[in-house]
């Protein structure tokens, strides 16, 4: 049965996945706002869009990386210190993930999850960010690689997708205030979401221990206007190159170059983030219209990649300090053999810390400092599957040795990949590693609970303040009915 759904899964998908990620999402947004009754012309605007915002963050982001790994190898070279695995980014682990075609059939699945979901009402939220199921997909390999059947990846898959969507749910409010747009749809379901419950232990033990942080904390987007260019997104990456520059032993000519082209990405990153804002709002206005017309006023959410949270400055101010601090962890921690290079910009971790701190700086910095380790474990552990994997698809970098290993160091949901490592590994003969995989899993789901009553708290709190999710919904079924008497 499952080979049976492996296989039309990739009938059906696997033409449009070959396209890439921009023109997949062009398809599928398209063709899922014509569907639910916008214009065509207005579903392709904002498909359009969407394809046109995704192409110009990855060029951006592999304008940023690809610098700075050149910089940060020199550095490799003028120190001596030699990790044996080398890390490529998040680009390369998602071509090898969707060389597989387990992917699409992972895919399939968590398609069928969410609608039904979506009907009985476990969930307000449509996923729309198809291409990032490779993050779920590779959880479910990783353990296949390790010694776990398809079965038990699946389920391991599917458990870890449900999860994620009712954290879309739990975000949402926080989502509006961030955006300061309480007619908003978009919420995301990317996996990196994820460490929010290990986050918000650290939050918490800050709101005990270190309550008088919160006086020193600054916002970022407030310290740029009162400092003016020294604040900008513009500044933040001239300090970025000149650190890095000057650590790899770079010549000044390559420290002005690392230094601009720091400073001209952070800047587009804030631009291309509204980008994903338009992309949206045709499929908005559908999925409201269709709300009042067959689904008694019940309003969705839309589930974006993460970057429609790209204009807020906190999450580039927090990567670039996390960064060298990154880099410095890596030399250092034990049982780390991954050198930050392609992943030293920390996107992977930035907007879950976003979201729990809300924008405070200070706690983004501190947090993300003290959990970087597990992203690098995380790689470290990953590295002998993606390896492998990437010279069975002819994805593994020439200019590398054979007994180099790859991975990437900020890999996102490093807690599901231990999850996946354990459950390979207890279900190819290690009875200590399954003991270890359902107390691990336990301990998940425990502490993912602990966060969602913090999170209802939270939300609680927006709407004594006046912030109503559903004043927001109330707003956007009364637009939706002006603009139909409008049209009629």
């Amino acid at each position: 049965m499952l080979q049976f759904i492996i296989h039309w899964s990739n009938v059906i998908f696997k033409p449009i996945i070959d396209l890439g990620a921009a023109p997949m999402m062009l398809i599928i947004l398209t063709l899922i706002a014509w569907a639910i009754g916008v214009k065509f012309t207005k579903a392709l605007e904002g498909g359009i869009k969407l394809a046109i915002a995704l192409t110009a963050i990855g060029d951006v982001i592999n304008l940023l990386t690809g610098e700075y790994s050149t910089a940060l190898k020199a550095f490799v070279k003028s120190t001596g210190i030699n990790l044996s695995v080398t890390d490529l980014g998040w680009a390369p682990l998602a071509t090898i993930t969707w060389g597989s075609p387990y992917t699409l059939f992972f895919l399939a699945l968590l398609v069928i999850v969410n609608l039904i979901m979506l009907a009985l009402k476990l969930t307000d939220t449509l996923d729309v960010d198809i291409f990032d199921v490779w993050h779920m997909s590779f959880t479910g390999l990783m353990a296949i690689f390790f010694g776990a059947n398809l079965l038990t990846a699946t389920l391991l898959v599917i458990f870890i997708g449900v999860m994620k969507i009712f954290n879309s749910d739990l975000m949402k409010p926080t989502f509006n205030d961030l955006l300061d747009n309480w007619d908003n749809p978009m919420t995301t379901t990317h996996l990196n979401y994820m460490m929010n419950p290990v986050i918000m232990v650290f939050d918490k033990l800050f709101d005990v221990i270190f309550p008088w942080l919160d006086k020193f904390d600054f916002d970022a987007a407030k310290l740029n206007e009162k400092i003016g260019f020294w604040g900008s997104r513009f500044a933040i990456g001239i300090y970025l190159g000149i650190f890095v520059g000057l650590m790899a032993h770079q010549g000044i000519g390559q420290i002005f170059t690392l230094s601009f082209v720091a400073g001209a990405c952070l800047e587009l990153f804030s631009i291309i983030g509204s980008w994903f804002i338009a992309s949206v709002e045709p499929l908005s206005q559908g999925v409201t219209d269709l709300a009042n017309k067959r689904l008694n006023g019940r309003v969705l959410n839309i589930g974006l990649d993460w970057p429609f949270i790209a204009g807020r400055a906190e999450v580039w101010a927090a990567a670039n300090v996390l960064a060298p601090i990154m880099l410095l962890e890596s030399l250092v921690l034990p049982g780390n053999k991954i050198l930050p290079l392609g992943g030293i910009i920390a996107m992977g971790v930035t907007p879950a810390l976003l979201v729990v701190t809300r924008g405070r700086i200070l706690r983004m910095v501190i947090i993300g400092a003290l959990e970087l380790p597990i992203f690098l474990w995380a790689g470290t552990l990953s590295a002998p599957f993606v390896t492998k994997m990437a010279k069975q698809v002819g994805a593994f970098p020439k200019n590398l040795g054979s007994g180099q290993q790859i991975a990437e160091s900020t890999k996102e949901g490093p807690l599901e990949q231990f999850l996946g490592y354990l459950l390979g590994k207890g279900q190819g003969g290690d009875m200590k590693m399954l003991l270890f995989f359902f107390l691990a899993l336990a301990a998940y789901l425990l502490l993912f609970l602990w966060y969602r009553k913090q999170m209802l708290k939270r939300n609680q709190e927006y709407s004594d303040q006046g912030h109503h999710v559903n004043d927001s919904v109330k707003l956007r079924k009364t637009n939706a009915a002006e603009a139909a008497k409008g049209d009629a």
